[in-house]
């Protein structure tokens, strides 16, 4: 099925931000000038705008229209509040990544898996161990359990590109609401292993519960990122 039309004008508009088609302080076209453009209805370009402004990448005020703030800093930046795949946040810093899979096996939620993932019991999960490499460097530890019933015939190649675009182009599902929490454990043997921690006994774990449309949590992930490489942020408009 389609993506929502929505959804469609979201994306493009985010991907001439970011390419600079529009640039910082610059206001995009008119609702009027959007809707011709893309065909659709006033509500449908509003909606698309309304993503815009909850990613920080525009904000609006009354009788001047939509202006561009999202601007390209040097340091990366992992959006603690969106559902934003490794994949999209790799381009949108315009850093060459990489990913690998290193475990990749079906389980059966039991009572050990249910208390620290919350999904039920008896239910098949995909377990996935991956290292997210950005610029060459092992950077990210992601340990991902995911419901093998909604997100169906998942395999490694799959896994090792993105998972949230397959879920979006093939699976007609989508990331809805991203539950987290974030904090600073000490290092563990698997993170010496994989991650280069640059002198660093220390990783920032962030714990995250995904929601699809339905309201079915469909994926835990705890990711482990090396201190050094990222800085979080959450950005809203204020009223």
């Amino acid at each position: 099925m389609p993506k929502t039309k929505y959804i469609e004008i979201y994306e493009d508009l985010k991907e001439k931000i970011e390419k600079k088609f529009y640039e910082y302080q610059q206001l995009l076209p008119s609702e009027n000038t959007l809707v011709k453009e893309y065909e659709c209805s006033r509500n449908t370009v509003r909606r698309a705008i309304g993503n815009l402004i909850n990613d920080g990448y525009v904000q609006t005020k009354h009788g001047q229209g939509a202006r561009v703030i999202y601007q390209d800093f040097k340091q990366n930046e992992y959006m603690f509040g969106e559902t934003e795949s490794f994949k999209q946040f790799a381009s949108r810093n315009h850093k060459k990544h990489e990913t690998k899979v290193i475990t990749f096996e079906t389980l059966t939620v039991d009572e050990t898996i249910h208390e620290h993932t919350l999904m039920p019991i008896g239910i098949e999960v995909y377990h996935i161990k991956r290292v997210r490499h950005l610029e060459g460097n092992p950077v990210i530890m992601d340990v991902n359990y995911f419901r093998k019933d909604v997100v169906k015939e998942l395999t490694v190649d799959i896994a090792e590109d993105s998972i949230y675009e397959y879920l979006s182009k093939e699976l007609n599902q989508r990331a809805v609401t991203a539950k987290r929490k974030m904090v600073v454990e000490r290092t563990t043997e698997m993170d010496e292993n994989y991650l280069k921690l640059d002198g660093f006994n220390s990783i920032v774990v962030v714990t995250s519960h995904i929601f699809n449309g339905d309201g079915v949590m469909f994926e835990h992930t705890q990711s482990r990122h090396t201190p050094g490489n990222f800085v979080f942020f959450d950005q809203k408009q204020t009223k």
